[in-house]
């Protein structure tokens, strides 16, 4: 009579699929994760006024300048910039005072910052951009357009009002941008060491899904912005100047009227989502909206290929 196959206990079958799913999540690491560059991207320090700026350069062709946010840096677009660099040039600074720029005290208007992005692509002789920007990104890429529209061929922009114009002010009560005034030093001083903690609140309370911005993402930039003059630049310089933003928004509004390029208006369906495009018609004539479901603010860490799919063909349209 042939051996009897003995069942394996509850125990043996629950320790098996445990080391199934924990392979399976080593093996499957979470689209949020912050990558290196490729290989056809190099970094310098570019001189600006009062200090310098970190870019990062790569590829050939058309050039396109992408634009991060507090809680980011530049690093926040390489899914798309490994798309982009097969047939353009792909420019991506970290923003004054952010990332591995460096710290100057003053020069935060966006109006100034514009100047200094002109700056640097006469330095790399680009003539000609197309603009994708998030965020604190947005405010400076509205500015580079109003200053130099004819250096802005298109521009997508993704889930972030800008100073002084549309609904500004009424969105200044929301509770939930209590930080646009949260600076001075006894505040640097409870957030020094911290970093990780303050962020978490802004990943965790913006995003339609906190864990979709996994640990390692979150390290990552926590570590950038705890470099010395880091939050300080954030607080005192990109946020505090939000007010004059709003007057130079206003007065650039008064002098060039609606940007006339083509725009895309992005936002997260748990976030600006469909207003954004209303945001935009304010200040431009020629506004296609997009929402990204299943996203909040964080666009690019939530749903990247999503991201990538909207923005990608209205930068290669002609």
């Amino acid at each position: 009579m042939p051996h009897s196959r003995q069942r394996p206990s509850l125990a043996v079958i629950l320790c098996g699929l445990l080391a199934a799913a924990t392979s399976l999540a080593f093996a499957s690491p979470a689209a949020a994760e912050v990558k290196a560059f490729p290989a056809s991207f190099h970094a310098e320090q570019m001189p600006v006024s009062g200090g310098t700026q970190h870019v990062r350069v790569g590829g050939s062709g058309p050039a396109v300048l992408l634009l991060h946010g507090f809680g980011d840096t530049g690093d926040m677009w390489e899914p798309l910039a490994e798309i982009l660099v097969k047939d353009h040039t792909v420019i991506i600074p970290d923003l004054r005072g952010m990332g591995l720029s460096s710290h100057p005290e003053s020069g935060y208007e966006k109006v100034a910052q514009a100047r200094d992005i002109a700056a640097i692509l006469d330095q790399l002789r680009v003539r000609k951009v197309d603009l994708v920007t998030h965020d604190i990104g947005n405010m400076v890429g509205y500015a580079l357009a109003a200053q130099y529209p004819d250096r802005v061929s298109k521009w997508v922009a993704m889930d972030a009002p800008l100073p002084g114009l549309g609904t500004w002010y009424a969105q200044l009560t929301n509770p939930k941008v209590w930080h646009f005034n949260f600076r001075g030093p006894d505040v640097e001083r409870l957030v020094a060491g911290r970093e990780r903690i303050l962020l978490d609140r802004f990943y965790n309370d913006l995003s339609a899904n906190p864990a979709a911005i996994d640990e390692q993402t979150r390290n990552h930039y926590a570590e950038l912005y705890a470099r010395a003059g880091a939050m300080h630049d954030a607080f005192s310089g990109q946020f505090a100047a939000f007010t004059q933003d709003g007057e130079d928004n206003k007065a650039l509004f008064a002098k060039v009227g609606k940007l006339t390029l083509p725009l895309l208006a992005i936002g997260g369906d748990h976030s600006y989502g469909a207003s954004m495009k209303s945001e935009l018609d304010y200040v431009a004539t020629n506004v296609q909206g997009a929402v990204i479901t299943s996203s909040g603010h964080w666009i690019m860490e939530e749903q990247p290929q999503r991201a990538i799919d909207t923005i990608v063909p209205f930068i290669e349209k002609k």
